[in-house]
């Protein structure tokens, strides 16, 4: 299972908009896009992705995400629900941000004989799931109407995220191989994906 958390905001700095102008219109009005430079409202999620199915969308309500939470709300309904069904082949891949490698977290993993997949540091572009959130975020930017409030964002969220085929998701995991191909063939360095 591949996871991750992603934070979705409502804010006009995470859309993805593109003004094309006429030359000398540079700041007309209509020209200018207004930026927030204080943290938005918006939604922490997490989630996981296999080759054979999917989590449901975990929304985390309010606060940070620590490794207490992490494993409360995410180790204990989800994955280890799916370790039991998948059985001894079932491998976890989680990234390295703190929540995920707090000690409870490892302790619970190893009593739970969850098998956690080696990750390397600032590798964000090797995980699948990160091209899932990319994808729901360019959906919801996408809107001519987006969501202004937070419960419309999760249910905006919730819909996109029911509508990811398998097939896309087995395509997005098959890509795995060619990531890493990339990856070391510039020793580290920014890939195209």
């Amino acid at each position: 299972m591949f996871s991750d958390e992603f934070r979705f905001s409502l804010s006009t700095d995470s859309r993805r908009v593109t003004i094309w102008r006429e030359r000398g219109t540079r700041f007309e009005t209509r020209n200018i896009l207004e930026r927030h430079h204080f943290p938005s409202r918006g939604v922490m999620v997490w989630a996981g992705i296999m080759m054979d199915g999917r989590t449901d969308l975990h929304f985390f309500h309010t606060g940070s995400v620590t490794g207490q939470r992490y494993r409360d709300e995410v180790l204990e309904p989800y994955v280890r629900l799916f370790r039991d069904a998948v059985g001894s082949d079932f491998i976890f891949m989680d990234d390295n941000a703190p929540c995920n490698r707090a000690v409870l977290v490892d302790d619970f993993l190893e009593t739970e004989n969850i098998q956690r997949m080696s990750w390397p540091a600032n590798s964000p572009d090797l995980n699948p799931i990160e091209h899932v959130w990319d994808m729901l975020g360019r959906q919801i930017a996408a809107l001519s109407h987006p969501p202004s409030s937070v419960t419309e964002l999760r249910r905006t969220l919730q819909e996109a995220w029911n509508r990811l085929s398998p097939q896309l998701i087995q395509h997005l995991i098959a890509s795995l191989v060619n990531r890493c191909a990339a990856c070391l063939a510039v020793r580290g360095d920014h890939t195209p994906y």
